[in-house]
């Protein structure tokens, strides 16, 4: 994002002007330039992550613009918080069609500047563009570990608990929600839906073997732990943490918490001499863990114990994009 400093701003530099400029941060060389210029932190390696989002696909089309917004950052700050990083700043994309109100812009931008502050974060360049389609949107953000102290997805070993943080089901419950497939008097299923919370804090480095979030749905990202470790995971549903508003939706709903997605939850091996840890670390930071079932030697799959003790038989493993 180039900011011309001239008088007679062509469309596209006044809005990254009026909007954009306030959010840059240090390195963004004020979106003056082509490029940021960022010294990392002494003595920490960086984590780069990158998350799109699609109007239509990843968000409702009459989603407030300033809870699009939220999201996107937050998604992205949800890889982090899966790493143990971090964050540090962000390179975001817009491509929005003509004619698109100043107003959405406002809004758009109102919502990063108060995330920025929550998470401490800040814009640092990108790119501006029209689109025939809907709202398109996309954001890299960057993060800073200690050396070798990153979660990655390869890692979890047989006795590891599978853990989840928070609770499961709500983002893909909140999405029905916005459909006009299911009630929800509370308010809650949809909140979580445009305004999840991503576990920024937890301090998971050098205690989860391995670890992701839980974006296209619990079963399948599991299912990638699996593959990565060579290892079979066995859960039970009835351990998995469903908020109020998920229950009351009934047990129809059961599978679709499992499978829906858009959680944006840690979903994390952990060994059992490291539990404590993790239960002091949650603590610290104020966010709710729970063991739901164990990684084993065997085929790289996910089995789902029901809430009368058979396998469940799911419809699908998850979201899948293409």
């Amino acid at each position: 994002m180039a900011v011309a400093l001239e008088a007679g701003l062509p469309p596209e530099f006044a809005l990254i002007a009026r909007h954009f400029r306030p959010l840059a941060g240090p390195g963004s060389l004020d979106l003056a330039d082509d490029a940021a210029v960022l010294t990392p932190p002494l003595n920490r390696e960086l984590v780069l992550t990158c998350d799109a989002m699609v109007g239509g696909v990843h968000f409702l089309l009459d989603d407030p613009a300033d809870l699009v917004a939220r999201k996107l950052l937050r998604v992205n700050l949800s890889d982090l918080a899966a790493k143990g990083a971090v964050p540090l700043g962000y390179l975001m994309t817009v491509s929005a069609p003509r004619g698109t109100p100043d107003a959405w812009f406002a809004s758009f931008a109102a919502g990063l500047a108060e995330d920025q502050a929550r998470f401490g974060v800040s814009l640092l360049g990108g790119d501006t563009t029209s689109t025939p389609g809907p709202i398109s949107l996309s954001l890299t953000i960057l993060g800073h570990v200690a050396p070798g102290a990153a979660v990655r997805r390869v890692g979890a070993r047989p006795g590891d608990g599978v853990w989840v943080t928070g609770t499961i089901g709500d983002g893909a419950l909140g999405l029905a929600v916005g459909q006009g497939r299911l009630a929800d008097p509370s308010g809650h299923l949809l909140r979580r839906y445009r305004l999840p919370d991503p576990r920024i804090g937890l301090a998971i480095s050098g205690i989860a073997s391995a670890g992701m979030d839980v974006s296209d749905g619990l079963v399948q990202d599991l299912g990638h732990l699996c593959r990565a470790g060579g290892l079979g995971a066995a859960i039970d549903a009835g351990l998995v943490p469903l908020s109020g508003a998920a229950r009351a939706a009934g047990p129809e709903w059961l599978a679709a918490c499992l499978t829906g997605g858009d959680d944006y939850e840690l979903l994390l091996a952990v060994p059992p001499d490291r539990e404590a840890a993790l239960a002091a670390a949650a603590a610290e930071a104020g966010i709710d863990v729970a063991r739901i079932g164990h990684f084993h030697r065997g085929a790289p799959r996910v089995s789902v114990r029901g809430p009368d003790g058979a396998e469940m038989a799911l419809p699908s493993g998850g979201w899948s994009h293409f």
